[in-house]
């Protein structure tokens, strides 16, 4: 069963990413924080991160730029979720290692879809 990280300051929003994935019966850990990601990262495995990139510690792009760094995590597949639509958030997440980038709203088969995709494939950038 694929592990799945969790990593957006909003409860609500957690819940619905993990809601639109529970069908596919994968395990889920939450992190409210760049912060909490980055020690949850530390202390367990994931087969992938669900990120935000506006949160009030670390940023998005700093827990990018963290997973990209370490040894163990530097494959670990990254889908940004996010509010900001604009092409400089876009390009800068891929640029820093994101492996895919979506905006909120999203459709819950969009994000599957995505998921599936990662787990399948990697870490392979979609930038």
């Amino acid at each position: 069963m694929a592990e799945i990280l969790v990593v957006d300051d909003s409860r609500v929003m957690r819940e619905m990413v993990v809601a639109c994935l529970r069908a596919e019966q994968y395990g889920f850990a939450h992190a409210a924080s760049g912060l909490e990601a980055i020690e949850t990262l530390s202390l367990r495995p994931f087969d992938l991160v669900v990120l935000d990139l506006n949160m009030p510690d670390i940023g998005g792009i700093e827990v990018i730029e963290f997973i990209r760094g370490q040894d163990k995590l530097r494959s670990l597949p990254i889908l940004v979720v996010t509010t900001r639509g604009d092409e400089e958030s876009r390009a800068r997440a891929l640029g820093a290692g994101a492996s895919e980038f979506m905006t909120k709203p999203f459709a819950p088969d969009a994000i599957l879809a995505s998921v599936r995709s990662l787990l399948r494939n990697g870490v392979a950038s979609a930038g």
